[in-house]
């Protein structure tokens, strides 16, 4: 019998429009992806959700905690003084300058799990970050407390979205940007171990700056030199208008859906003795 090794394949940004969530529910009944993260500030959530409930058992489901798109769900005055995220640039700048409100980041974090815990009945199986902000001084603090004060040590496994720079070395696609991401994770892993939680141990899925990859090129690339508890994140979706409204990455995501419902991604499982798992073994 042969044997078959796990990989969480994780769609990033359920929520983030309807057609980004109907891709993401659509692969998950056809077992092509194995969990999500949920956008819980976004609009789109309220309405998405009860399709994600109804996958309960048969992916993983999280929080992908946002803090770079769309409206808060509640005051903070300090980072959107405008009533609107920063962008991803304005945050990166104000985590490394040490100018963000921890109180205030810690208020969002507990609001949006809030609203996750609300409209899908449960907590998170995991958490992570959009365009992973989850790991930047100022938000990595005032996560980890709140997850300690929620009891959820134990409970929920967090993203680690570095990897060992060998295998980042040797994943020609996407190289650059995993560089970076490694650098703003820098002691994540061990803060977050040492607060009682449990991650993946290896972290790819990058495409280019400029999305120039085909897809399949991409999970290719994301599906070699795994770690040994690997995480793949995905962002595939439908084109919609309200997606073109909010994110600049949309006919990549359909390329992507495209690819996940093909045969070529099956047989690339298959190639490499892969089973997708909805969380941590």
């Amino acid at each position: 019998m042969p044997f078959f090794r796990n990989v969480i394949l994780c769609a990033d940004d359920y929520g983030l429009s309807d057609g980004v969530s109907g891709g993401i529910a659509e692969l998950a009944e056809m077992g092509r992806l194995s969990a999500t993260g949920a956008m819980t500030n976004m609009p789109g959530w309220r309405r998405a959700a009860p399709e994600l409930k109804s996958l309960k058992g048969r992916i993983g489901a999280g929080l992908h905690l946002n803090l770079t798109t769309g409206v808060p769900l509640g005051a903070m005055p300090c980072l959107a003084p405008k009533g609107r995220f920063p962008v991803l640039k304005d945050i990166l700048a104000k985590a490394f300058k040490g100018q963000l409100d921890e109180a205030e980041i810690a208020g969002e974090i507990a609001r949006q799990l809030d609203a996750f815990e609300e409209a899908h009945g449960e907590t998170p199986s995991f958490i992570d970050g959009h365009q992973h902000v989850h790991v930047l001084p100022g938000v990595r603090e005032p996560l980890l407390e709140v997850l300690k004060v929620r009891g959820y040590p134990g409970r929920v496994w967090l993203r680690d979205p570095a990897d060992r720079m060998a295998s980042i070395l040797r994943r020609p696609v996407g190289r650059g940007k995993a560089l970076i991401v490694k650098a703003f994770a820098r002691g994540f892993a061990q803060e977050a171990q040492a607060a009682g939680f449990s991650m993946n141990q290896g972290f790819s899925g990058f495409a280019p700056f400029d999305l120039s990859a085909p897809a399949n090129r991409i999970f290719e690339t994301a599906f070699s030199h795994l770690g040994s508890m690997p995480l793949v994140m995905c962002h595939p979706g439908y084109a919609d208008d309200e997606l073109r409204a909010l994110d600049p990455a949309v006919e990549s995501r359909v390329a992507e859906l495209d690819y996940l419902k093909s045969d070529a991604f099956i047989a690339l499982l298959q190639e490499r003795g892969l089973k997708l798992a909805p969380g941590l073994a």
